[in-house]
């Protein structure tokens, strides 16, 4: 069906590659979408500005548990908003997805808070996520590997984009299949014992001026007091250094995950799949998980972040 509308809208066939939000938009309102492939990064552009560099295949010490991550990211201003390797945690980068307690194994990276009485410990635990190969345009096939060297999980992950007037949206989704041979147990440090702690999966890390920034959320939430709660969105809106310029970003995650958010001593924004619970994965089966993130221009207001 949306093919049908976009071919009837421009006159044109549509492919299956072209089947976004994007292809649904009038013609004065598209942007040039260019995408290129270093052979270790995807390079994103919309009208000539970079806004996504994906790098599939990291350099990385292991200590910080080598992952693919998107850094930087910009708006169609070209304005940074993703931190890369932070002096307080050289593990942040970006927006990543992670896993920061799986069935004792580190995919997040630095040490493990493994109770209460131990707090963090640096443990030969810091497992990858190796890129195996794209399926298809978007689709990637990938490896979760103990430092072991046990294999763990296979992973195949979708990776999408679109643009409006003054914002672009990133899709991410996954599935993650235990292929272990028993079951798998997602956690957390809060789930280990530390309270508010519960930062597990798909992770952002704002830049440093972004520190002080404001939270907003779902039905007339926001602040800091959303660190452990669900909502449908989360917002964080952050003002620039050098730039006279504020940008927002949105997160829409799967329904009733719980949110890891901070705007001091840093920001970060993460829809925890395992805040406070942890999630079972049985000997074969998958977890589905998708998100949207949208990144603006400006500091949207909360009446214009509930109509989007």
């Amino acid at each position: 069906m949306t093919g049908l509308y976009a071919s009837a809208l421009t006159g044109a066939p549509v492919l299956r590659a072209e089947l976004t939000r994007q292809s649904l938009l009038p013609p004065a309102e598209r942007r040039t979408l260019a995408v290129k492939d270093t052979g270790s990064e995807l390079v994103e552009t919309f009208d000539g500005v970079e806004v996504m560099r994906y790098v599939y295949r990291p350099d990385m010490p292991l200590f910080e548990s080598p992952k693919p991550y998107f850094h930087p990211l910009r708006t169609l201003d070209g304005d940074v908003v993703t931190g890369y390797r932070p002096h307080d945690h050289r593990w942040h980068k970006g927006l990543q997805m992670t896993a920061s307690w799986l069935s004792g194994q580190n995919f997040w990276g630095g040490g493990s808070y493994v109770h209460a009485e131990g707090g963090y410990v640096e443990l030969p635990n810091n497992g990858s996520m190796r890129h195996e190969e794209w399926l298809e345009p978007g689709v990637e096939r990938l490896t979760w590997w103990t430092q072991a060297g046990e294999h763990w999980v296979d992973e195949r992950r979708t990776i999408a984009t679109s643009s409006g007037e003054d914002f672009w949206t990133l899709e991410f989704a996954t599935e993650l299949t235990n292929v272990r041979g028993e079951d798998l147990l997602f956690g957390s440090p809060t789930t280990n014992g530390r309270p508010m702690a519960g930062y597990t999966g798909l992770f952002w890390r704002g830049p440093r001026a972004f520190t002080g920034g404001r939270v907003l959320a779902s039905g007339g939430q926001g602040g800091e007091e959303m660190m452990g709660r669900t909502a449908s969105w989360l917002a964080f809106v952050g003002r620039h250094d050098e730039v006279d310029r504020d940008s927002t970003l949105v997160f829409v995650s799967e329904p009733g995950q719980r949110w890891f958010v901070r705007s001091e001593p840093f920001a970060a924004v993460n829809p925890s799949i395992a805040f406070s619970e942890e999630v079972r994965l049985a000997a074969g089966e998958t977890l589905s998980l998708s998100y949207r993130v949208v990144i603006g221009n400006g500091a949207w207001s909360r009446e214009r972040l509930d109509t989007l």
